[in-house]
């Protein structure tokens, strides 16, 4: 396993973190239990959940996702070996995460409670990594998209959110504190929220989409990630199993997250069966499999900390945490780059 540091912290994450949200719903806890176990006798040392797990959102198993690493937590003793991330939900319409039914806001009541109830379901006095799952403010589908339509309405501001943010810092609850589905107009305001005022904490991390058919990352938030030091943990690497090809031609095999919930549109559009199929046939001409080529791409990336890989089997998960054996030869980025730029971006 290789390891990188975390924005200007002092940890080393490992560079595939295991994501977590399918463990609820399509896993038991004993799965969830047993990808955990697996995924640190690999080396794996960041995990990733948040208090909307498991997916799909449901008001009956929301929470359930970080339940199942408490238990884990619990039973195996192993807190202290993990640099453990999670998530507290942006301004939304739903209302069954807060306990008076508000709809979820970015109030600072709100995330107070939020994160006590991911400490207690979490088993733990502290979040290494605490996100804001997606901004308070409106935002168009999609962190970065191709085409730009702006919305106003209601948000609390950035600033008063890096304020709570550090008195979570200080109360011990949090160690660190970053951004999920997120512009690079959003991330340099709260870098400079933070720099506008001694010792408040300075964003450490976006968790935004980024594969072969969604590189929107790099227009301008991978300078941000280098000359800002914010690291990148790239959510989505395999397009939720698009770039493994087994939903070509409608396919919908059993058990398959697009076959059980029908939530895959983001990976539906026109321009990316297309760009599967060229991706899928570069793989096999390089000898590769096409899953392990689109995650070693994104493992290559300099601007990526940590790639958040997903399983719903044992044998998917020892696929993908094998990429990191996976080189990309300048031959092969090459290649990746030309379809690239023929399909650019079809899934933003």
């Amino acid at each position: 396993m290789q390891y990188r540091r975390l924005g200007r912290t002092n940890l080393d994450v490992s560079l595939i973190c295991l994501g977590t949200m399918t463990w609820g719903q399509q896993n038991t806890e004993a799965e969830g239990h047993a990808q955990m176990d697996y995924a640190v006798d690999q080396g794996i040392n960041f995990f990733d959940t948040a208090e909307l797990y498991s997916i799909p959102p449901r008001p009956e198993t929301q929470g359930s996702t970080e339940r199942i690493i408490g238990s884990w937590f619990k039973s195996r003793g192993k807190r202290d070996k993990v640099i453990l991330a999670s998530k507290v939900v942006g301004r939304s319409d739903n209302t069954w995460f807060r306990d008076g039914g508000s709809k979820a806001e970015l109030s600072r009541a709100q995330i107070e409670e939020a994160v006590n109830k991911s400490l207690k379901r979490l088993q733990t006095d502290y979040i290494d990594l605490y996100q804001i799952h997606w901004p308070d403010r409106p935002m168009p589908w999609g962190s970065n998209p191709t085409v730009y339509r702006h919305q106003d309405g209601d948000s609390h501001s950035i600033e008063e959110t890096v304020a709570i943010m550090g008195d979570l810092v200080k109360a011990g609850k949090i160690r660190h504190f970053g951004l999920s589905n997120e512009s690079a107009w959003g991330t340099m305001t709260f870098l400079k929220a933070a720099d506008a005022q001694s010792g408040l904490p300075r964003v450490q991390s976006v968790q935004n989409a980024y594969n072969l058919l969604n590189r929107t990352y790099e227009v301008a938030l991978a300078e941000v990630s280098l000359r800002e030091t914010v690291s990148l943990l790239a959510y989505s690497p395999l397009a939720q199993g698009y770039l493994t090809g087994k939903y070509l031609d409608g396919a919908r095999p059993a058990g398959a997250r697009t076959t059980l919930f029908k939530r895959g549109q983001r990976y539906e559009t026109p321009g990316a069966e297309p760009a599967i199929r060229k991706y899928i046939a570069l793989a096999k001409e390089f000898g590769l499999d096409p899953a392990q080529m689109a995650l070693a791409f994104v493992n290559s990336r300099p601007f990526v900390t940590s790639n958040i890989i997903g399983a719903t089997s044992m044998e998917q998960l020892t696929t993908d945490i094998a990429s990191i054996n996976v080189a990309i030869t300048p031959e092969l980025e090459q290649r990746i780059d030309a379809i690239h730029l023929e399909h650019c971006n079809p899934c933003p």
